[in-house]
């Protein structure tokens, strides 16, 4: 299973061949997570073409599995935000509640962040977004 981060499905949405391709390629199924979908809904809410820019979203969103988090994922969010703590580091909750789901599903989070999610013990990363 593949988990698109945010800036993968905007990557699509912008029709970036590459990715576009990439996903058409993808053998393993593809999903995205409750978060980005808001995550993308926010932008289109902030967007100068609010209205077509969240059909958009929409379209897009019909296309794939949107991931809810379940009692696995929610745990893992727990213990992954204590122990980054405990270290010092701090990571954004929307991405430790992404990493969490793809970590409890045993999937690869594809994003172009790898910065963001590189602290996350045992996270699978791919980037689409660099040929």
């Amino acid at each position: 299973m593949k988990v698109l981060d945010s800036d993968t499905c905007i990557g699509i949405l912008r029709g970036y061949r590459a990715v576009v391709d990439r996903r058409s390629a993808e053998s393993d199924e593809v999903v995205t997570t409750w978060v980005t979908a808001s995550e993308l809904f926010y932008g289109a809410a902030k967007s100068a073409s609010q209205e077509a820019n969240s059909k958009l979203v929409v379209r897009f969103l019909d296309t794939l599995p949107v991931v809810a988090p379940d009692l696995s994922s929610a745990r893992l969010f727990g213990e992954l935000k204590a122990r980054l703590a405990a270290g010092g580091q701090i990571v954004a909750d929307a991405d430790l509640f992404i990493a969490a789901i793809a970590l409890s599903r045993g999937a690869t989070l594809v994003t172009g962040n790898r910065k963001h999610y590189e602290r996350i013990p045992g996270l699978l990363v791919e980037n689409w977004l660099r040929a």
